[in-house]
């Protein structure tokens, strides 16, 4: 019974992604990263709170970073799965150590932090 629950609950959550549109402005400009890093990258999803998920993106041609932010999980799977060459990631060590970020990307991330 309890596997009939949780292959429900499954099921229900492939379902309600399936129904997800990706933001085409989103796919646009991950789409152009790729495209721009060699045409593969990795992403990592981040839920950052009220303003959404962010999906960063470390390009396998050099590592540089790039990002967008949609407003939920499930927009943010779509917008992975639509790009060619983009790829779902998790933070592991090879991923930390290829991520390459523009001089000052540092100081315009970490906000009033770097700017004291």
């Amino acid at each position: 019974m309890a596997d009939d629950t949780a292959t429900e609950s499954a099921q229900a959550t492939d379902a309600s992604e399936a129904a997800v549109q990706a933001p085409k402005k989103a796919v646009a400009a991950a789409t152009r990263f790729v495209r721009q890093g060699g045409g593969s990258a990795k992403a990592v999803i981040e839920p950052i709170g009220a303003a959404g998920v962010r999906i960063l993106m470390v390009a396998e041609d050099g590592g540089v970073i790039g990002d967008q932010v949609v407003k939920d999980v499930a927009s943010a799977h779509a917008v992975v799965d639509a790009v060619e060459g983009l790829t779902a990631a998790e933070w592991d060590r090879e991923l930390s150590a290829a991520a390459t970020p523009a001089p000052g990307h540092w100081r315009k991330m970490a906000g009033w932090v770097a700017n004291t």
